[in-house]
Order: structure tokens, then sequence, then C-alpha cells
């Protein structure tokens, strides 16, 4: 369960990256010029490389988590090999540390032990579940999808037929940047109002420098 929400907490994270970037790369060019075909492809290009760079960032991230949560199973499993009574002791501790009476912890930890003895001690001393090791596959697609559909939202409302797109491509912006806000802060237990605030504020300032940036470049090409 907890892995889940991490993976969904990622993706809203996510897709608040590609709404963030992308929307600053539309904006920034739309300030410097009014060509839809100069803003579309800048727009294609921030989404494509943003959703592969997100995606390879995360598989490194989780591979090499991937990694460490082997080696530490290894290292578990040749404790339990080569010196089981300690290892025993050690899970017995745990268990009175959190609470449990030393009859019982003992109890429980033979019993857990002999059920499946990697298992228990995996998930007692090192929070590792054996059979449900991150997976950086996973992690890498849903990555490139989250920050797809967040960079989409930009992208799609600067191309729309209308002649005030850039305000709404701000609106459309920071609407989304309110939902993945509220979401984030529901997922992560935060104070919600704050939450979308500064996300919004964020989201904001990055467009408005953005568009400052290419009016000046766009004034200095037409000079």
């Amino acid at each position: 369960m907890d892995q889940r929400l991490n993976w969904l907490r990622a993706g809203v994270l996510g897709a608040n990256d590609g709404i963030v970037s992308t929307a600053g790369v539309v904006i920034g060019v739309a300030g410097a010029t009014s060509q839809t075909f100069a803003i579309a492809t800048a727009g294609i290009a921030a989404l494509v490389a943003g959703a592969f760079s997100m995606a390879g960032g995360e598989y490194v991230s989780v591979s090499t988590q991937r990694d460490t949560e082997r080696a530490l199973l290894a290292k578990e499993q040749w404790e339990l090999d080569t010196m089981p009574d300690t290892e025993l002791k050690e899970l017995t501790d745990i268990y009175v540390d959190r609470g449990v009476t030393p009859d019982v912890a003992a109890l429980v930890a033979r019993d857990l032990t002999a059920r499946d003895p990697l298992r228990a001690h995996a998930e007692a001393e090192l929070g590792i579940d054996p059979d449900d090791l991150t997976n950086p596959w996973l992690a890498a697609v849903s990555s490139l999808v989250s920050f797809s559909v967040g960079a989409a939202i930009p992208l799609i409302a600067i191309l729309l037929p209308l002649s005030q797109a850039v305000l709404i491509c701000v609106l459309a912006v920071a609407l989304a940047l309110a939902i993945t806000g509220l979401v984030s802060a529901h997922l992560g237990g935060a104070p919600k109002v704050r939450a979308v605030l500064r996300n919004i504020g964020m989201g904001l300032l990055t467009m408005a420098v953005t568009y400052g940036v290419g009016r000046l470049f766009g004034t200095v090409a037409g000079a």
C-alpha cells in the first residue's frame, strides 16, 4: 500500500513538473513570437525532452535503490545462514522495542522465522518486502506518462485558435496546478490551501519570468 501511494505521489509530481516546465517554454516563446508553428515546435520538444529526461532519471534512481535492496537482502540471507541464533535474538529484540512482552516477542520471532525467515527479518529490520522490490521500469514509464500528460495541458491550451490563447494557457495551467497541489497535499497529509497557493504561485512566477524573457528577446530580434 505504501509503495502504491509513493508511485501515485511521484506521478502527481511528474505531472506537476510537466505542467510548469512546458508552460514556461510555450509562454516564453509566445512572448517572443506569435507564430503558431514556432510555439508548437518548442512545446513538443519540451514535452518529449522533459518526459524522457524524467523517465531516465527515475530509471537510474530506482535501479540504484533496487540494487541496494538486493544487496541488503543478500547480506540478511548470509546472516541467517551463518548466525541463525543471533538473528533470532535480534528479531525478538525488535518486537520487544516495539512494545511486545519478551515472552510473546520470542514466540512471534520463532514462528515468523520458521515460516519464512528472510521475509520476517527483511520486513522487521529493513522495511523491505522481498517479493515487492522497487521496479525501475515501472518508475520510468510512470514518470514518462505523468510528465507527458501534465505537459500536454499548456501545450494544447496555447495552441487553441483563440485570440487570447496566452491568457487561456495561464488559466489552464493555474487550474491544473491547483489540482496537482490539492492531490499532493492530500497524499502527504499537508495543509491543502497552502500547498495549492504555493503550487499556483510558482507556476505563475515561472510563466511571468519566461514571458518577460521572450518579450525581451523578441524585441531585440525585431529591432
